[in-house]
């Protein structure tokens, strides 16, 4: 999920001047200190499974009254060390949840894991600096950051004004290229850099003491799926998934948990969808505005916030299947 979504490597007109004026706003913003530690109030976690503690974001848009609070975001707790996932969407909500780890374990918090470049799971990273984690993503992900970060940046501020205070670009020190293994003691976790799907940059956590998935914008519930990657990369990316051996998993949007894999069932029923009226209207000659007008409408009133992305959703795809 976004706040206003570019496409992959895509920045506004004046780029440049955007990436200066969002630079100074770091200087500016970046250098506000945040609450005391002690006067933080700690997000409400629910534990989904043993040491798993998930935050569930709120169905809107980002607004300083939620702090840009609109994914579910949380952190795993092993024998020795606490890895964080997803950081939420602005320093203030970053430093929200470390409160809520702290509140749970004084254990050292040594990975900070970004599934993927979207604002509002990577906006908090600031809050946990000081701790001296490793920033782990996708090994797509400092690129698609560094890209998009300034234009994002600019935007949060523009939205949340006072409450963006602190807020600012931390590049993953660490990329996963395919798979790799974190240990937190008696506790591992594989992580799985995809193909490009929802972005170019997802990737994925499983917790193998619970057989818990963290899939994070894999996979939205509820909430309208975001297409910033490809239609047809995102269905061969479900179709993998569907062979996990998972207990449940994490979606990025909607319960904090859910049965497996059901919970993938009318995300790749609405992808599925768009994908087949696109390709028949493409046979039949059709627009890309008679494809916004008509591709897809069986959907509206199953999903929450269709009328702000369906649209999108539905250019991006026309652009993708009319070039096959």
């Amino acid at each position: 999920m976004t706040l206003s979504l570019p496409k992959p490597g895509f920045l506004p007109k004046r780029g440049a001047f955007r990436r200066s004026v969002a630079a100074a706003l770091i200087l500016i913003f970046g250098d506000v200190a945040l609450a005391a530690e002690d006067d933080v109030m700690p997000l409400a976690m629910k534990q989904v499974a043993p040491g798993i503690f998930v935050h569930q974001g709120v169905h809107g848009e980002v607004t300083a009254e939620n702090h840009g609070g609109i994914a579910n975001i949380g952190f795993i707790v092993g024998a020795e060390a606490v890895a964080v996932i997803d950081s939420g969407g602005s320093a203030i909500e970053g430093q929200r949840l470390r409160a809520a780890v702290r509140a749970i374990t004084d254990l050292p918090i040594r990975y900070v894991i970004n599934t993927h470049v979207h604002p509002d799971h990577i906006f908090g990273n600031a809050a946990f600096v000081d701790d001296a984690p490793a920033f782990v993503g996708h090994a797509k992900l400092a690129g698609a950051l560094t890209a998009r970060g300034p234009f994002y940046l600019e935007n949060l501020i523009e939205r949340l004004g006072d409450a963006a205070a602190g807020t600012r670009i931390i590049l993953p020190a660490q990329g996963v290229g395919e798979r790799r293994e974190i240990d937190l003691g008696g506790r591992v976790l594989r992580l799985a850099a995809h193909p490009t799907a929802h972005t170019d940059n997802d990737l994925s956590v499983f917790d193998v003491r619970t057989s818990t998935l963290w899939l994070s914008d894999l996979l939205f519930m509820d909430r309208i799926p975001a297409i910033d990657g490809s239609l047809k990369g995102w269905l061969e990316v479900i179709a993998a998934l569907r062979q996990v051996n998972a207990a449940r998993v994490i979606p990025g949007h909607g319960p904090v948990s859910a049965d497996w894999p059901g919970a993938l069932d009318a995300q790749e029923r609405y992808l599925r969808t768009l994908l087949d009226e696109i390709r028949t209207l493409l046979a039949e000659g059709g627009t890309m505005e008679q494809a916004v007008e008509t591709v897809g409408r069986s959907e509206r009133g199953k999903w929450l916030l269709f009328d702000d992305y369906h649209a999108r959703n539905i250019v991006t795809a026309f652009t993708e299947l009319e070039w096959e």
